[in-house]
């Protein structure tokens, strides 16, 4: 009885640590990345805010965009880039020529494309841009990230503060060298 009880714990100890060693397989960024939303910021603001996040995270992006497709197909699509972003913030994605009905942070009524390109100026994509929980901009950052883990610097860079006091080149200069702000 105590050999096979033995047996059975090394199976399962084996087990686990194959289940360690294996990569974590990506996840589509449109499922378990962006949360669902029925586009109310005043209300998203007051969701993170009760979930004890920072704010709001949002994604301005073009259906036809190649860089959008590449940020949610090779960034946006880890485990840990979902797990830390859904840690500090609310993330929604905003389609650049959609005509759906979005309510501003102020309570004002307009499509998906005239808050991004009337209230935001998005002319480009992606454009990502971190909102507090009262719906100021923190941070806006235009273009891609080179990868994951510069994807992560992103966050970290509004989430600890140091975009307050310097620039993103800076942070991920002093990141890829080791150091942090």
């Amino acid at each position: 009885m105590l050999r096979r009880l033995l047996a059975v714990l090394l199976f399962v100890s084996a087990c686990l640590a194959v289940a360690r060693a294996e990569p974590i397989a990506p996840r589509d960024a449109m499922t378990h990345f962006f949360d669902q939303s029925f586009f109310d910021l005043r209300e998203e603001a007051a969701m993170a805010k009760n979930e004890g996040k920072q704010g709001i995270f949002v994604m301005f992006a073009d259906e036809e965009c190649p860089w959008c497709h590449k940020m949610k197909t090779t960034v946006m699509n880890q485990v840990r880039v979902q797990e830390y972003y859904h840690q500090h913030f609310r993330i929604l994605h905003i389609d650049t020529r959609g005509d759906q009905s979005i309510t501003n942070f102020d309570g004002k009524e307009m499509t998906q494309k005239d808050f991004a390109f009337k209230v935001h100026r998005v002319r480009a994509t992606p454009v990502f841009i971190f909102f507090d929980a009262q719906g100021k901009v923190l941070y806006r950052h235009t273009g891609v990230t080179r990868d994951p883990e510069e994807f992560l610097w992103l966050a970290e860079f509004v989430v600890s503060g140091a975009h307050a006091k310097g620039n993103f080149s800076v942070y991920k200069r002093d990141r890829r060298a080791g150091q942090t702000r």
